[in-house]
């Protein structure tokens, strides 16, 4: 029996994620926040917003601004809604809601003022079991599966015969597929990233070259394996890629390079799609936090997670020097320059 795909959440990624089932052949309930909104996609067969280039086959979408509806409506709800705003749309949710349902997180970040990952939210508020939870990562920028441009999507869970099964749903001639069963370290991973690309944009925007962001880069994915490993998530099975045939497994012992890891830190700090890099170059430029995100229009993931990252550091107390400094340049004011100048000699 065909999975019923509920998605939550209109920006950028949860039309890509839209996109890439529908060119499955899956109708999708699909939630956007204004009747509006809607409406315009009806008329112009795209979303009104975001990655307006893409154009959907109308009958293979239920729209609605009725969040619930559209929860009753699926098997499995992707939620992808930034993590800034998570909470504001679940909250008001029966705490049945989500009874019997899969719960797919396509949520780049960690939940601001709670300090939590999604299952751990999604446990708490609505009881749901972790084997009911799974998460969709990168490396895959949404403007890159606009565009059909080959693209790796890794899928986690506990689970893994139903990991498998959501993956295939999304596996395409432009997606590839990896099975890991790491729910907390890709998560985390994909938190981290975010932060230290908004460090790559402003060494960038301090006019720092390449041959610095290289070894930034390389310090930061080691800080981010102590980070993991300090927190306990030892992985010791990278996962399983598809090659489009029968899958085949390919594991190896504490190696944090598979694409999850490294690949997702390296495309968040060198591409021009990031926003957390470019939310990061203009800090770097002398933006104020807050001129920057006016400027942006839109949600730098690593902005909020530098503050969790570093409220959740104080129980794992991993050394974390460039994470710390990241955060105390965006919620203490500390100037970017003289920072990156006391980052400079800690680089190895």
């Amino acid at each position: 029996m065909n999975l019923k795909f509920g998605i939550l959440g209109s920006g950028s990624w949860g039309t890509a994620l839209a996109k890439i089932l529908t060119d499955n052949g899956h109708t999708i309930n699909w939630w956007m926040r204004n009747a509006a909104g809607i409406e315009q996609f009806h008329s112009r067969k795209h979303n009104p917003h975001y990655l307006t280039s893409v154009h959907f086959d109308m009958e293979k979408l239920h729209l609605s601004d009725n969040v619930a509806q559209v929860i009753e409506s699926s098997d499995v709800l992707v939620i992808a809604i930034p993590s800034a705003y998570a909470v504001q749309t679940l909250s008001s949710l029966p705490k049945h809601v989500f009874k019997g349902k899969k719960v797919l997180s396509a949520i780049k970040g960690i939940l601001p003022d709670h300090d939590l990952l999604l299952n751990d939210y999604m446990t708490a508020t609505f009881a749901l079991d972790l084997h009911d939870y799974f998460a969709v990562l990168g490396p895959c920028h949404a403007e890159e599966v606009a565009a059909e441009k080959l693209s790796y999507l890794t899928f986690a869970g506990k689970d893994e015969t139903f990991t498998s099964r959501i993956a295939a749903c999304f596996r395409t001639s432009y997606i590839r597929t990896v099975l890991n069963p790491d729910i907390f370290g890709v998560q985390y991973a994909a938190i981290l990233k975010n932060i230290y690309a908004v460090g790559a944009g402003i060494a960038h925007g301090l006019e720092y070259g390449d041959n610095f962001q290289s070894v930034f880069i390389a310090n930061s994915a080691d800080e981010m394996a102590n980070f993991l490993r300090k927190a306990g998530i030892v992985n010791t099975v990278v996962g399983f890629l598809d090659h489009g045939g029968p899958e085949e497994s390919h594991s190896a012992l504490n190696n944090y390079t598979a694409s999850v890891y490294l690949g997702d830190l390296l495309v968040t700090c060198y591409s021009l799609y990031s926003r957390n890099r470019t939310f990061g170059n203009m800090i770097g430029k002398g933006y104020s936090v807050k001129s920057a995100q006016l400027e942006m229009n839109m949600v730098a993931e690593g902005y909020h997670a530098s503050r969790c990252m570093y409220n959740i550091n104080q129980k794992v107390m991993a050394e974390m020097p460039i994470a710390d400094t990241i955060f105390r340049i965006l919620w203490e004011g500390l100037n970017p320059k003289q920072a990156f100048a006391r980052i400079e000699p800690t680089l190895v």
